[in-house]
Order: C-alpha cells, then sequence, then structure tokens
C-alpha cells in the first residue's frame, strides 16, 4: 500500500460522488413537474404512496431529496402529514436501485459480444460520449440537460471503476482483510462505521456503492457487511431528519422524525432477525462466504423490502409518535404563513417546486391587492375608519409577502439551468412588483376619502354615477388580469387591452363632464384634486393589468420578449380585427351606462 493507491481510492470516490450528484440533479431538473404533480395526485391509500416513493427515488437516485421534497410539500400545505408516510417507505426502497445497477461491475461478458456493452467498462465511456454530444451538438430539446445526466452516469461508473482499481491494489497490504474481518467480529462497530460513513457523505446510495467497490478485493464477507448496510440506514437518515428540520414548520419536521423513526425501527428488526436466524443455523452457508456486489446489492434490498412490508402497518403508529415528539407551531404571526413558508429553500434543486411556491404567493398577493382595491371603492361611497385601519393591515401582509417571494427569487436564480426556468422566474419578477403597486393603489384610493370625508367634501350625484361606472370597469379588468395570472389565459389577456384603453376613454370623458360641472356650480371646486387623483389612481391600476396581460402573452408566446410593447401598441392602430371587436362590445357595455344613474358598481354592471 503507498499513497498512491489512497490518491486514486479517493480520486475515484470524487468522481463517483459527483457524477452522482450530476445524474441526479439533472433527473430532477428535467422530471420536477412531473414529479410535483405526481406527488400532488397521492391519496390517502398508503401504498399507492408507497408506490410513488419507490418510483420518484429510483428516478431521482436519493432517498434524501425525495424526502426533503416530501417535507417541503407537507410544509407547504400541498400534502398532508399522512400522505406522506407511504412516500417515505417508498423512498428507502427506492434508494436500492442505485446498488442494483452497480451490481453490473460483477456482469461476465467473456462469452458473449453483446454484454460486453453493459460492463461498466464499456457504459463509461459510450454514456460519456453520448453526453458530450448532446451537449455540444444541442440538437434536441433540453439536449443540455440530458447530456448532463449522460456524462453524470458516466462519471459515475468512471469513479466506480477507479475505487475499485485502487481497493484491488490495497488488498494486496492486507488493510482491507484486517479492517473488514474486525467488523465481522464486531457488529456494532460495524454498524456505527456505516451510519457515520453515510452520515459524512450524505447517501445511501454512495455509501452502498463504496461498500460494493470494496468487494471486487473478493475479501469481504456477510458476516462484516451486514451490520454496514443496516448502520448506513440510520446514517442517512440522520441527514435527512436535519435538512427538514431547518426552518421548518413542525408537520416538515414530523415529516424527518417518522423517517428516523422508520428506520430505527428497520434496524432493530434486522439485527434482531440476523442474529435470531444466524443461531438457528439457518446462515451457515452464507455467512463465511464472500460476497460481491451483487450480494451486496440484494441484502440491501431484501432488507429495506422485507422491513417496508413488515413495518407497514406501523404507519399511524409512526405518525401519533412524530406528534408527541414534535410540538404543533404557534400561532402564526402571519395570516398568509402557510403561504410564506412554502418558500422553502428545499426546492431549489426540484424548479418546478420552487417556481410553484412563488406562483401560489403571487397569486394570494394578487387577490390581497385586488381585495383592498374593492374596499377602497366602498370607502368612496361610505367612509369607515375601519375598513380603512383593515385596509392599511393587509397592505402589510402585501408588501410582507412581495418582499419575501422577491429575495427567493433572487436565491431561486442561481440554482436553474433551463432557459424555461429563467423565463418563468424574470416574468414572475416583473409581475411581482405591480402587484405590490396594485396594493399601493388601493391605499392611495382609501387615503382620498379619508381625506374628502375629513374636509367634507363629496363629489355631486352625477361624478358618482360616473365614479360607479367607472369603478365596475376597473373591478372587470382586474378580474381579466387574475384569469390571465392564474390560468395562462391568453383570451383573458387579449381582453385586457382593449379594456385598458376604453377605461382611459372614460376618465378622459369623465374629467370632460367634471369640469362642466364645476362650470355650472354642480360640483364642489374644492373636490377638484380629489377627483383629479382618483381618476389617476384608477389608470394606473388598469395599466398594470395591461403589464399582467403582456406578462401572460410573453409567458405563453415567449417570441414577443424582445418587442412586447411594439405588437402591443400596433393593436391600438386598429389593424387587428380581434382587438377592434373586443374593443367595441366593451365600449358599448360601458359607454351605455355612464350618462344614466347607476348607484353602486355592481349596478353598474348589471
Amino acid at each position: 500500500m503507498d499513497i498512491f493507491n489512497i490518491i486514486s481510492l479517493l480520486g475515484g470516490l470524487a468522481m463517483f460522488l459527483y457524477g452522482m450528484r450530476l445524474m441526479g440533479d439533472s433527473l430532477k431538473e428535467n422530471s420536477s413537474g412531473t414529479l410535483k404533480a405526481a406527488m400532488e395526485k397521492v391519496t390517502n391509500n398508503p401504498f399507492k404512496a408507497f408506490l410513488l416513493g419507490v418510483l420518484i427515488t429510483a428516478l431521482i437516485q436519493s432517498s434524501t431529496a425525495t424526502i426533503v421534497i416530501t417535507a417541503g410539500l407537507v410544509g407547504a400545505g400541498i400534502l398532508s402529514l399522512h400522505q406522506s408516510l407511504g412516500i417515505i417507505i417508498g423512498a428507502n426502497v427506492g434508494t436500492t436501485v442505485t446498488g442494483q445497477i452497480i451490481r453490473l461491475l460483477d456482469l461476465d461478458a467473456s462469452g458473449s459480444g453483446v454484454l460486453r456493452f453493459f460492463q461498466p467498462s464499456t457504459l463509461a465511456p459510450i454514456a460519456l460520449i453520448i453526453g458530450m454530444v448532446l451537449i455540444m451538438g444541442n440538437f434536441i430539446k433540453n439536449a443540455h440537460s440530458v447530456g448532463r445526466i449522460a456524462v453524470g452516469f458516466g462519471i459515475l461508473f468512471s469513479g466506480l471503476l477507479n475505487m475499485t482499481g485502487a481497493v484491488t491494489s490495497l488488498s494486496e497490504s492486507g488493510v482491507v482483510e484486517s479492517l473488514f474481518s474486525g467488523l465481522g467480529d464486531h457488529p456494532f462497530l460495524g454498524y456505527l462505521t456505516g451510519a457515520g460513513v453515510a452520515f459524512v457523505l450524505q447517501s445511501s446510495s454512495a455509501t452502498i456503492g463504496i461498500l460494493q467497490a470494496f468487494s471486487a478485493t473478493g475479501l469481504l464477507s456477510f458476516k462484516s457487511i451486514y451490520s454496514v448496510i443496516v448502520g448506513i440506514y440510520l446514517g442517512d437518515c440522520v441527514t435527512t431528519a436535519i435538512v427538514c428540520w431547518i426552518g421548518a414548520k413542525a408537520e416538515a419536521k414530523r415529516v424527518g422524525v417518522v423517517n428516523i423513526l422508520f428506520n430505527l425501527s428497520e434496524t432493530v428488526v434486522v439485527l434482531a432477525l440476523v442474529t435470531i436466524v444466524h443461531r438457528i443455523g439457518w446462515l451457515d452457508g452464507l455467512w463465511e462466504k464472500t460476497v460481491n456486489s451483487g450480494t451486496i446489492a440484494n441484502t440491501n434490498t431484501i432488507f429495506n423490502l422485507g422491513c417496508a412490508f413488515l413495518l407497514f402497518p406501523l404507519l399511524n403508529t409512526y405518525e401519533r409518535l412524530s406528534r408527541r415528539l414534535v410540538k404543533d407551531d404557534p400561532a402564526p404571526a402571519s395570516k398568509y404563513r402557510d403561504e410564506l413558508d412554502a418558500l422553502n429553500p428545499v426546492f431549489f434543486n426540484t424548479p418546478a417546486l420552487a417556481l410553484n411556491s412563488c406562483y401560489q404567493l403571487l397569486l394570494t398577493t394578487f387577490v390581497a391587492a385586488r381585495g383592498n382595491i374593492e374596499k377602497s371603492f366602498v370607502l368612496l361611497q361610505h367612509y369607515d375608519e375601519a375598513l380603512h385601519e383593515e385596509i392599511m393591515a393587509e397592505e402589510t401582509e402585501i408588501d410582507r409577502m412581495t418582499d419575501s417571494v422577491s429575495r427567493y427569487a433572487v436565491e431561486l436564480l442561481p440554482h436553474l439551468q433551463l432557459s424555461d426556468h429563467v423565463s418563468i422566474l424574470n416574468q414572475y419578477y416583473k409581475v411581482m412588483a405591480e402587484f405590490e403597486r396594485l396594493g399601493d393603489h388601493a391605499v392611495n384610493i382609501a387615503d382620498q376619502a379619508a381625506s374628502l370625508t375629513k374636509n367634507k367634501t363629496r363629489f355631486s350625484p352625477a361624478a358618482m354615477s360616473e365614479l360607479a361606472v367607472l369603478e365596475a370597469a376597473v373591478m372587470g379588468i382586474l378580474d381579466e388580469a387574475e384569469q390571465a395570472f392564474k390560468k395562462r389565459d391568453v383570451d383573458a389577456a387579449r381582453r385586457i387591452e382593449p379594456t385598458a384603453q376604453v377605461i382611459a376613454e372614460i376618465i378622459g370623458e369623465m374629467k370632460k363632464d367634471h369640469l362642466l360641472r364645476m362650470s355650472r356650480g354642480e360640483c364642489n371646486i374644492y373636490a377638484d384634486s380629489g377627483f383629479t387623483n382618483l381618476m389617476n389612481e384608477f389608470r394606473r391600476i388598469a395599466d398594470i393589468c395591461s403589464n399582467v396581460g403582456i406578462a401572460t402573452m410573453v409567458r405563453v408566446y415567449p417570441e414577443l420578449a424582445d418587442h412586447e410593447h411594439l405588437y402591443f401598441e400596433s393593436l391600438h392602430e386598429g389593424g387587428d380585427k380581434t382587438f377592434n371587436e373586443m374593443y367595441d362590445r366593451i365600449y358599448a357595455r360601458y359607454f351605455s351606462l355612464l350618462h344614466r344613474p347607476a348607484e353602486t358598481p355592481a349596478d353598474a354592471e348589471a
């Protein structure tokens, strides 16, 4: 044994870990939308949830990632703790798939040219070649990401081969034999070793892979590795629980606790059964037998799958214990605490989930701002100080949500690899400022209502009648903006621009009527500044809705991004038949009401 063997071993380990991370991250990145949709469809059937956990973990190559994502979804209220239980158990079984892939090391291809293609020494360069061709050629959709998956696969097996070669050299020194023979005589020491290595590497799959690489020495026996495998379960789940715990809600913390409870139960069951079966004599043929990569993979799969079915009836018990161990969160300081908590950094490696959290909070912000605008219209009819205070309290929540999603978006951006995800985040970043401004305009309208009441100034009945029509038009364009953003509704987005133009013309008509009334002495001259300020607020609300419509159109038709304003300016020039027809309908609807009595916005809409 010399320093060069150790360097080769550590270098192979580094390649193996990096390949696993690269492949897993790329798979998560490209499947996160599907992953989210699948998880949201989980029913209260634990067995379906179990199968989902197996499939997702087999896909993204990490039980830690699956459970952390699950904890985030539970914290965000998308899944309940009960729904997550089956996924947790399934994740522990799904992680054994990696070991089954690595067992290709044992493939004997001496008698078949076809089988040689499935040996790691052949698969590794093939995967690297395919990956680099995809990355450099970029001739298919998502070629870069698919190429990274292939490169990660190739690096993983290259590192594995490097480790295998290094430990084969080390076997001649007797170090490997003395190390694992000692573990065979002291199973508890083997248990702690497995737990410690898995905790440091933060991956049970990687630790199993290292053990499989060491099996190439031909010096590992079943008695020396079974306790190590069981220890790996504990080390990996402790790491997962820590990640689930940091900054999380009580329900999310309980996901990590359930994972620990299951893995502790699993270690007790396996160690007890192996000890009993060995003493009976049923393991005599296997106990001292040399194990290879396939035996290790099978042992790991049998332990996990057997315990999953054996302990499945205890799921409700685990749930009750987790609730006893983790107390409920105190009453939330914000009425939107659940939506704010959904902005969880654990979603950074699954962009669709992170972007969905941004979307949900932005939609909540829009709805809150829209509600404030509606309340401010009520104040113009009948001022109520309590309602004004309610608007101000809601504005504080709107500002908090905007600040939170802004910070989250900035932190999320470096984790995005796909151009589609970056484009979505850019549009979200644009509209978040628009939604915050909506809340500001609601406050400005409420302040104008307070000022009019304080100065004992009122608009004339004719002005109030026209104002009711304008309010109805503004609420209509807000409805279209909400529909456009909420459902990426292109039809709603297209209706926004003609409505905005009609609102601008209503405001122009109202200003002329207001000036005429003042010249006749019908309107109080002291109300003029308040009237003008309100017209400006309504016009700006319509402009914000127009910007939301533009953002929606760009989201659906990315080719508009470079000339979006030119496109919408062309609509106003009269060359678009569909735009003209919508404008005519909306114009006729509101202008037919403008000079007729209307007591409320609801009356104007009738």
